[in-house]
C-alpha cells in the first residue's frame, strides 16, 4: 500500500480531528499516538512514523482491506508486519467495532496509567462512561488480543485506558469522538508540580564548546531539578516512549548525573544528560521527535503523586520495546 493515494471526502472529519490532536503535546508528542477510519471496506489508518499533526497537508493515513486485516488476525499475523508501513497498532484498530478510532499518549492519562492502583482510582473519574481498564500488554497482536477480550466482556465499551501506555477512544463519527475526547481530558485532567528552574548558566557553561545543547523547553528540565521526577525516573522505565529512541541502556539515560566533568569525559555518547539539581542537555543534531518524547516525559512525571506506587515496565518488557519496536519505529520514522 502507498502513503500517496488521496483520501476520500468521507475521510476529512477524521483528518481534521487528527490534526487538531497531533499539534496537541499533551496529546502526542512527535509521530506518536494513531487514528483510523472503517469506510467502505477499508480500514484507512495512520502509517507508523507519520505525524498525526501533518494529517491536513500529508497523506499520512494508509488505506487497507479490512477483510484482510482481519483475517491475518485469525491466522495470528499482524498485520503491520503485512503491510510494512501500516501502525504498530494496526492490529488493535481493527478489532475495535468503531467507525472511529484514536489512540493517543495523553500525559494525563499515562499519569494515572502508571500507578498500580490504576483501575480503582479511575473508577472514580470515569464513572458514567462506557470504559475500561487493560493491563500492559505490547502492541500489535499482544494488545490487539486483550482489547478483543475486553470488547467480548462489554461490547458497549467506548474508553480504553491502556495500563503503562496511554488512551483510546472510539465512536460512529469524528464529531462524537471529539467530544468524548474532551469529556475524558477533563475527568483525567491532573495540574503537574512545580519545578526549580533550571540553572541555565551552568548548563550554558556546560555546553559550551562541545556537542551538548539547552534544550529551550522549560518543562524538560523538570527532569532534573524535580526531586520527585528524579526518584521516579530512578525507578524504571514507565512507558514505551522512554525506550523507543533511547536503546538498549534506556533505563540508565534516565538516571541523572552529578559530576559536570563526567558530561564530556563519560557520557558523550548519549542523547541526553539529566543533571541533578540543573536541568538537561540534548546532544546536537538530536531530533524533533526526541525533543518532543523529552518533553511528554518531563510533563507526564510532573503528574505522578508524589506518594503513588508505581507499576514500571518489567525488564523483558522494557528490553522487547528497547529492541525490534523501537528498531522497526526508528526505520519507518526516517524514511
Amino acid at each position: 500500500m502507498t502513503n500517496q493515494i488521496a483520501s476520500p471526502v468521507a475521510l476529512e472529519p477524521v483528518l481534521k480531528l487528527t490534526e487538531r490532536v497531533g499539534r496537541d503535546p499533551l496529546l502526542t508528542q512527535g509521530s506518536s499516538g494513531n487514528s483510523s477510519a472503517k469506510l467502505d471496506g477499508a480500514l484507512w489508518i495512520k502509517a507508523s512514523g507519520r505525524w498525526m499533526a501533518d494529517a491536513l497537508r500529508d497523506h499520512i493515513m494508509l488505506p487497507l482491506d479490512l477483510d484482510e486485516v482481519r483475517a491475518c488476525l485469525r491466522q495470528g499475523v499482524d498485520p503491520s508486519a503485512r503491510y510494512g508501513s501500516a501502525s504498530l497498532e494496526t492490529a488493535m484498530h481493527a478489532v475495535l467495532p468503531h467507525r472511529i478510532v484514536l489512540h493517543v499518549h495523553c500525559v494525563n492519562t499515562i499519569a494515572w496509567a502508571v500507578r498500580k492502583d490504576a483501575a480503582a482510582q479511575l473508577e472514580a473519574r470515569l464513572k458514567g462512561l462506557r470504559w475500561q481498564w487493560i493491563p500492559y500488554a505490547e502492541s500489535g497482536l499482544s494488545l490487539a488480543h486483550a482489547v478483543e477480550r475486553a470488547m467480548a466482556i462489554a461490547p458497549a465499551t467506548d474508553v480504553l485506558v491502556l495500563g503503562n501506555h496511554g488512551l483510546v477512544i472510539g465512536a460512529d463519527n469524528a464529531e462524537n469522538l471529539g467530544k468524548l475526547l474532551a469529556e475524558v481530558g477533563r475527568r483525567l485532567a491532573v495540574c503537574p508540580r512545580q519545578a526549580h528552574p533550571a540553572d541555565y548558566a551552568v548548563l550554558w557553561e556546560t555546553s559550551c564548546d562541545s556537542h551538548w545543547e539547552t534544550p529551550d523547553d522549560d518543562a524538560v528540565h523538570a527532569l532534573a531539578t524535580d526531586e520527585t521526577s528524579r526518584r521516579i525516573l530512578k525507578g524504571g522505565l514507565l512507558y514505551p516512549c522512554q525506550a523507543i529512541f533511547s536503546g538498549d541502556a534506556a533505563e540508565e539515560l534516565f538516571h541523572p548525573i552529578f559530576n559536570l566533568e563526567d558530561c564530556r569525559r563519560l557520557y558523550w555518547d548519549r542523547p541526553f544528560l539529566i543533571l541533578e539539581g540543573v536541568g538537561v542537555l540534548t546532544r546536537r543534531g538530536m531530533t524533533d521527535a526526541e525533543l518532543r518524547m523529552l518533553s511528554g516525559l518531563a510533563q507526564v512525571v510532573q503528574r505522578v503523586t508524589p506518594a503513588a506506587e508505581l507499576r514500571y515496565l518489567t525488564s523483558r518488557e522494557a528490553a522487547r520495546v528497547s529492541g525490534d519496536v523501537a528498531h522497526r519505529y526508528r526505520t519507518l520514522a526516517s524514511k
